[in-house]
């Protein structure tokens, strides 16, 4: 009976807030305080950017920065990821219900609500079954060259708000047509509006702060007003909207925008709508996970922390599913948010929760002020975020490093901005795993001799070495697996058949950390051709876990040679010259 009653480390381990509160204390929840301020006027203007990016009500951005991060608070471990609405995941929403043809219908809302869920739910069910290792088959190079092509789009799709004009497109020739053949219908105000705030915020990102400190302000004071940048480009330029009457004058404004808590919503659970959103949910929970994952574990690293990726599954599937019953859509862990929220001094998740409620306090309170907000200040919001998410030097870092990661790469971006999001992220997924493949299947063999007055053996191409005719060792420096086993067979034939003094064949296996099925045939298979040329094969350095599954077949009974403990012992036992030499 006590079985099925799990233990408190056990609950502990699925609700970590109970870890973390138990030493919660005054200095922790002032510390938590001022992060939350500083993270709720920085997510303010994004969240209602970050909306309008992915097709939606301005309203619903402000709707996904409140029980999402209330969630977050409760089932992950990272105490200062910052979950909400993020650029990239804007994006993928716009696109995969774009697809749908609803745009500015209820439905449209619907499915984008829908995607969470089904988001959320997907990642659930990867964290209670433990898949997330699976992003670790996703390249880094290739998720950053799609982040990197994403930035560019969203920057792009951003400019038609920037001069007041329409465009449509969804890659960046579509795009670019677009703002080329509408370039004649700029508004001059609503451009003068637009670049003057995208000047300013990429001012207040390196320069606000240091002129702030040279006037003699407190540290802490003026990197919260230095945060509130965008709030503040968002107050003035509402103003000068509402004072001058400029939406008569034809700049586009945000209207009204419904104030009150986020309704509760239910998903729709139309099969047809889920089939046609699956993939991009997929390829939503992936994404995001990864880029969440890949910030946590780098904050968490600068205070010893650690974090569960398994349970940071729960937490973000958690925090899609609180979206989409409270009329949000896709959240995940954003950069820019989580390095502003741990710089601002948070301690735990109860930042998130606290900044929750600021949210929905402006979403009570604030939102009939948003009615005279100019559509160009968001899209200069978005601009200046993304831009950061911009960085081509991944080309030329893998151009230099390696030339097969640099081809996957360019080929993300290039299909990323010539074929739209959906293409890119699904060659990237593609790509990364065929990379791996790859590189895999083709492992690095090196023929070994012994380094002179030693007991160490090494490549033969690249090291002074003693070898002997009679034997060819060669080190595997890869797991054994169905795609390159027959990589194997093929190098140890190709190998012999031009020395006939061999007798011996050495398999050194001290980089071998798994064999399967498939390659323990090949292996059955080299030992019963290699008999038959009159060569014994034998095994060096065989690793416990794998001598134990060796073990339970009749692989070793059958061997024609020997497993030594080390490649020394087997030089020793099948060259005597070597022990007499006492090279040891």
């Amino acid at each position: 009976m006590n079985r099925l009653i799990p233990s408190r480390a056990q609950v502990e381990r699925h609700l970590p807030i109970l870890q973390w509160s138990k030493t919660y204390n005054r200095a922790t929840l002032t510390s938590d305080g001022v992060a939350a301020i500083i993270v709720t006027i920085m997510l303010i203007p994004q969240s209602l950017a970050y909306a309008l990016l992915a097709g939606l009500p301005a309203q619903m951005g402000l709707y996904a920065s409140i029980l999402p991060l209330v969630a977050y608070a409760i089932f992950g471990t990272s105490r200062a990821l910052a979950v909400g609405p993020v650029a990239v995941v804007s994006l993928m929403t716009a696109a995969a219900v774009g697809n749908m043809a609803l745009q500015g219908t209820a439905e449209y809302a619907l499915a984008a609500v829908t995607l969470a869920f089904m988001s959320g739910v997907i990642l659930l069910v990867m964290g209670v079954f433990r898949l997330g290792f699976l992003a670790n088959f996703l390249s880094h190079p290739v998720i950053a060259g799609f982040i990197t092509a994403s930035g560019v789009l969203i920057a792009t799709s951003q400019l038609k708000h920037i001069f007041g004009i329409e465009a449509q497109g969804h890659n960046l020739i579509q795009l670019l047509s677009s703002l080329v053949g509408h370039l004649a219908q700029t508004n001059i105000i609503t451009l003068v509006i637009g670049v003057a705030t995208v000047v300013f915020l990429f001012w207040v990102r390196k320069g606000l702060k240091p002129a702030l400190l040279a006037t003699g302000m407190a540290p802490r004071l003026a990197d919260i007003l230095a945060k509130a940048g965008p709030v503040g480009a968002v107050v003035v330029t509402t103003l000068a909207v509402w004072l001058f009457n400029l939406d008569e004058a034809g700049v586009k404004i945000v209207g009204a925008v419904p104030s009150g808590l986020p309704p509760l919503t239910v998903p729709s659970f139309d099969p047809d709508i889920w089939s046609q959103l699956f993939v991009a949910a997929l390829l939503i929970s992936v994404i995001g996970f990864v880029e969440s994952v890949s910030v946590a574990q780098t904050l968490a690293a600068k205070k010893r922390q650690r974090i569960v990726p398994d349970q940071e599954l729960v937490g973000l599937g958690a925090s899609n599913i609180a979206a989409a019953l409270s009329g949000g859509y896709p959240v995940t862990g954003g950069f820019a948010r989580s390095v502003v929220n741990f710089d601002a001094g948070a301690e735990t998740p109860a930042a998130g929760a606290f900044t929750a409620i600021g949210i929905a306090l402006a979403a009570l309170l604030l939102t009939p002020l948003l009615f005279f907000l100019p559509k160009a200040t968001l899209a200069a919001t978005i601009i200046v975020a993304v831009m950061s998410l911009v960085d081509f030097s991944i080309l030329t870092k893998t151009w230099a490093y390696s030339k097969v990661d640099f081809a996957a790469v360019f080929a993300t971006i290039f299909l990323t901005l010539i074929s739209g999001v959906e293409v890119g992220v699904s060659t990237g997924v593609a790509l990364s795993i065929l990379l791996f493949l790859y590189k895999t299947s083709r492992p690095h063999i090196a023929e070994v001799g012994l380094v002179p007055g030693t007991q160490h053996f090494r490549n033969i191409k690249r090291h002074t070495v003693e070898t002997h005719p009679d034997v060819l060792a060669i080190r595997i420096d890869e797991s054994l697996y169905f795609a390159n086993a027959r990589f194997l067979e093929d190098y140890i034939y190709d190998r012999v058949v031009c020395d006939q003094p061999i007798k011996h064949v050495v398999l050194m296996c001290s980089a071998v950390n798994e064999i399967d099925m498939s390659a323990l045939e090949s292996l059955e298979e080299i030992n019963h051709r290699l008999n038959g040329m009159g060569i014994a094969l034998h095994l060096s350095e065989v690793k416990g876990p794998v001598m134990d599954k060796l073990a339970r077949s009749p692989f070793l009974k059958e061997l024609t040679g020997q497993v030594f403990l080390s490649q020394y012992d087997a030089a020793v036992a099948l060259t005597p010259k070597t022990a007499a030499d006492g090279t040891a």
